[in-house]
């Protein structure tokens, strides 16, 4: 079995996977080309501080490990989920519902 090398791509202490020299992880590129459908072009318009090589080698790890990184993304989803019923409402929203109760 042969190990796979991405270059651009780190694990951090928390074996997160980042682009090399950024502060961008693996998953945010993958998210913009799930939400977006943006192909490396794009994501490189609306990242110029990344290089092309980043953003495919990003979409390259990305694939190679879909089923482990879409678990997360679903783990993210269902988290914040959990955060926004808990969360009361913002002072914004609060006075809007006031509002909508007068006469």
């Amino acid at each position: 079995m042969s190990t796979v090398a991405y270059p651009h791509i780190e694990l951090d202490a928390s074996g997160v996977a980042m682009l090399a020299g950024s502060r961008t992880k693996v998953i945010e590129i993958a998210l913009d080309y799930l939400a977006h459908h943006w192909d490396a072009d794009e994501i490189r318009r609306q990242h110029p501080y990344l290089s092309l090589g980043q953003i495919h080698s990003a979409l390259a790890f990305y694939f190679d490990h879909r089923d482990e990184l879409d678990g997360q993304i679903e783990r993210q989803i269902e988290s914040v989920e959990v955060l926004r019923k808990q969360a009361a409402p913002s002072l914004v929203t609060a006075k809007l519902q006031r509002l909508r109760q007068l006469p």
